[in-house]
């Protein structure tokens, strides 16, 4: 995982995630000072492939050293988190991949990795791999693959095992639960593992290729006319079914130029006959949907962006 550290998309330390009617209006303001305002809903796709510069919500308190704070009130914040903070983000550094972890719904906030030929090629492989429980999560806040057993439900990866045949242990890594979805079995196996042959494809034709990949959790309405967000769980840990899944892919082009892909599949059969452009779809939707702001990190370490949408790609 050293090379996405040393990545210069990667940000260092950890980021504040802002709420996302912030990142909405930071986003039209940077897209704008960009002179991106001109290309309708791509600009927003191009921000959100270098999702590896995620912003991290929560995970500022934890860099906070309150007892040295010059503010009037540092003295009471120190006295009042006397006995610890309930919870901070769980970011885990693996061998293949940089995960956030949610222990509410017992899968992954975000998951980055960095593919290059070199990463996607190799000798690993998966018949020496087995699901296993993250030890590294609390008990309370795990995931186990009893969860899974009879729930009809594939354990599909976030990182895939796939793009890590560098390292039998790298792939080792991608079987940890913490790095696992409940996934529809159709999908898991057809079109989004269609999406994940086609990130690794873009290694031979880029320098690097950065792929973040998370569950949403979406609303929809129901006949009182009413927006709800309903998912499933299952197992006795009540680990969450995503409603859908998004991966954002930022290319790091030879000649300099960052181009940004981002997608949203639902949980649930997607016939193999659809293009994947057909699932491409606004930055802004994922970053609205997720809680999660990747642009201004993205203006910082670029002026050459390039939008992929469906009409362009």
């Amino acid at each position: 995982m050293r090379r996405i550290f040393n990545s210069k998309l990667f940000v260092s330390g950890v980021s504040l995630a802002v709420g996302v009617g912030l990142g909405a209006g930071c986003f039209r303001d940077l897209v704008n000072r960009s002179g991106f305002a001109h290309v309708k809903n791509d600009p927003l796709r191009d921000f959100y492939k270098q999702l590896p510069a995620l912003l991290i919500p929560g995970v500022c308190a934890a860099t906070v050293d309150f007892a040295t704070r010059s503010e009037p009130h540092g003295g009471q914040t120190v006295e009042i988190m006397k006995y610890g903070f309930p919870a901070l983000s769980q970011i885990k550094s693996r061998e293949s991949y940089v995960i956030a972890y949610d222990p509410r719904n017992r899968t992954a906030l975000w998951v980055v990795e960095q593919l290059t030929d070199k990463a996607i090629t190799g000798n690993s492989n998966r018949k020496f791999c087995e699901f296993k429980e993250d030890d590294s999560v609390h008990p309370y806040h795990r995931a186990t693959n009893d969860d899974y057993r009879g729930s009809g439900l594939d354990r599909g990866h976030l990182a895939a095992a796939a793009n890590h045949k560098w390292s039998q242990k790298a792939m080792n890594d991608t079987f940890y639960l913490s790095n696992i979805a409940p996934q529809n079995p159709h999908l898991n196996q057809n079109a989004w593992n269609n999406l994940e042959q086609y990130c690794r494809s873009l290694t031979k034709y880029n320098k690097n290729v950065y792929v973040c990949t998370g569950p949403l959790y979406l609303p929809r309405m129901e006949a009182d006319g009413k927006m709800y967000v309903k998912y499933q769980v299952i197992g006795a840990n009540n680990v969450a079914v995503p409603t859908h899944f998004f991966k954002v892919v930022i290319l790091e082009k030879f000649n300099g130029e960052i181009e940004l892909r981002s997608y949203i599949m639902p949980n649930q059969p997607v016939a193999t006959t659809i293009p994947l452009e057909r699932f491409l779809v606004p930055i802004e939707s994922i970053e609205r949907a997720s809680g999660l702001l990747f642009v201004p990190n993205i203006l910082k370490r670029t002026n050459s962006l390039k939008a992929i949408t469906s009409g362009n790609c």
